[in-house]
């Protein structure tokens, strides 16, 4: 992993000690009820790394979303990623990353079901547009889907043509597949621009980062990733953990695990929503 990476990764992380201060540039008022291969996922480790073959299977589009919705109204510019969600009790949100795989996400999903929990997944393009049943399926189940670029790549090393490539190719994938455009965006590694907010604002998409990383990523044990849920565990916060980019039996094993607990505890599991104060 890449010094830049490690600092933003940190640099979120500290901030959270000061989102109640700062807002964190916006606070995101969450839905309070229940509302409404190719290759592996770009792993969140460097950026550079060569392109795999696809998987000789490739999964078709299901129909019967209708026309494509109309976008929502062109969010503001932001300065900052927003960190945290705010709403009555205690109210929290899971996010998932880099996919959607084939084998991880179905798991993440069923166990989702089981429970009755809504998440937020933050596709890849080039994930999605070889597992397009699986957006479906998260539309279906009243999951949100965001944006999270077409390859994973280093969004500041980037130009402003290319991140608006990423940024488009993946909003159309998901349009296709959910019969809507995605109204959030996440930068890969969390590493935002002026650029990014900008061409995600034009896009109609706001920024969403994270307020707790479980790092899953590196497979540091389902246990440790219990703990990192459960400890960081209060109203507001953003989880962040990942369905593709690598071996993620660890992530669907403590999802199974810190999921039940925190609805024991009276935690609202949740998904954002276009409201924002």
């Amino acid at each position: 992993m890449k010094k830049d990476q490690l600092l933003t990764r940190r640099t979120l992380l500290t901030g959270v000690a000061a989102l109640g201060a700062a807002g964190a540039g916006g606070v995101l008022a969450a839905g309070l009820g229940d509302g409404p291969a190719k290759p592996p996922a770009p792993a969140p480790g460097p950026p550079q790394r060569s392109p795999l073959k696809p998987s000789a299977y490739r999964l078709q589009p299901l129909t019967g979303h209708g026309a494509p919705t109309a976008a929502p109204g062109r969010p503001p510019v932001r300065s900052e990623p927003i960190l945290r969600m705010t709403g009555r009790g205690r109210t929290m949100m899971l996010t998932f990353d880099d996919g959607p795989h084939p084998e991880y996400t179905p798991r993440i999903l069923d166990t989702l079901a089981k429970y009755e929990v809504r998440a937020t997944f933050f596709v890849c393009g080039e994930m999605a547009d070889y597992n397009r049943d699986l957006l479906t399926r998260m539309a279906d189940e009243g999951h949100v889907v965001g944006n999270h670029t077409w390859s994973h790549p280093l969004l500041t090393k980037l130009s402003r043509r290319r991140i608006r490539s990423e940024m488009e190719r993946t909003s159309e994938v998901v349009e296709r597949a959910c019969g809507e455009a995605p109204r959030w965006f996440r930068a890969p590694y969390g590493a935002w621009n002026r650029a990014a907010f900008q061409l995600g604002a034009e896009l109609g998409m706001e920024p969403l980062a994270w307020t707790v990383d479980t790092l899953d990523w590196t497979t540091p044990g389902t246990g440790t990733i219990v703990d990192r849920v459960e400890e960081g565990a209060a109203p507001g916060v953003v989880v962040l953990s990942h369905d593709a980019g690598g071996d993620r039996s660890q992530s669907v094993r403590a999802l199974r695990r810190y999921l039940p607990e925190l609805l024991d505890s009276g935690y609202h599991l949740t998904v954002p929503r276009r409201r924002l104060i």
